[in-house]
């Protein structure tokens, strides 16, 4: 049997590596790959250029990817101080990406800002800066420092199918994260500071799954995993 597809969305930045300095890249965390191909699939990078919609017909699943702060305009709100590293053209990319890949009923990984995408993509919003919310970092302690926070899956949905419904400490990195849930999902995991941190559809369809937290940095893989079997 050959390894399911999976269309893994990416960054572009300038970067440094060999022998260039400060030279534009399309990259990602090396961590998604891993993981994508210790569950049994193949994974492919989507940068968002051209029409990276185009693809999903070849695509048997796809995974947004971790990143920058989504554009408040697309929910109605102007930028606080805080909320940094938009690009715009990533937007415009993946929300139309996750249109199309919905729309075909393709099994959904969303990753950190992976909810977040397909929460405002469905009329949902966003805290623009956690701390304010909740009063401490621990979702994000500093530049480039995952948080260990648990997360407490809510009994009977994919996710806890997937991980069980005790709590399970995960590697946080975000400072953003659901304020308004969008119509149609429904919360199945929450930390105890009460914010969001996964979701899924509330009613019975393709495999759809979306974690505010970091599982590429988990030891655990049964996300990917519980993707993978579905596609």
């Amino acid at each position: 049997m050959r390894r399911p597809v999976i269309g893994i969305t990416c960054y572009v930045e300038s970067a440094t590596f060999t022998v260039w300095r400060d030279t534009t890249a399309a990259l990602l965390p090396y961590a998604y790959v891993e993981q994508v191909v210790r569950a049994g699939g193949q994974p492919v990078l989507l940068p968002p250029a051209g029409e990276p919609a185009s693809v999903v017909r070849g695509l048997d699943g796809l995974i947004l990817a971790g990143g920058g702060d989504i554009d408040p305009a697309r929910y109605g709100a102007e930028p606080q101080e805080q909320t940094g590293y938009i690009r715009k053209f990533r937007d415009e990319a993946e929300f139309s990406l996750l249109a199309t890949a919905l729309d075909g009923g393709l099994p959904y990984l969303g990753i950190c800002r992976g909810l977040q995408v397909l929460n405002v993509a469905l009329g949902g919003t966003l805290h623009q800066h956690l701390p304010d919310v909740v009063g401490h970092t621990g979702h994000c302690p500093g530049p480039g420092q995952f948080g260990d926070l648990p997360i407490v899956p809510v009994p009977g949905t994919r996710l806890a199918e997937a991980l069980g419904a005790d709590p399970v400490t995960v590697p946080h990195y975000h400072h953003q994260a659901v304020d308004r849930l969008a119509p149609g999902l429904t919360v199945t995991a929450t930390t105890a500071d009460g914010t969001i941190e996964a979701v899924e559809p509330g009613s019975p369809g393709p495999f759809t799954m979306a974690v505010q937290w970091h599982p590429e940095a988990a030891e655990d893989h049964a996300l990917f995993e519980a993707l993978v079997r579905a596609c």
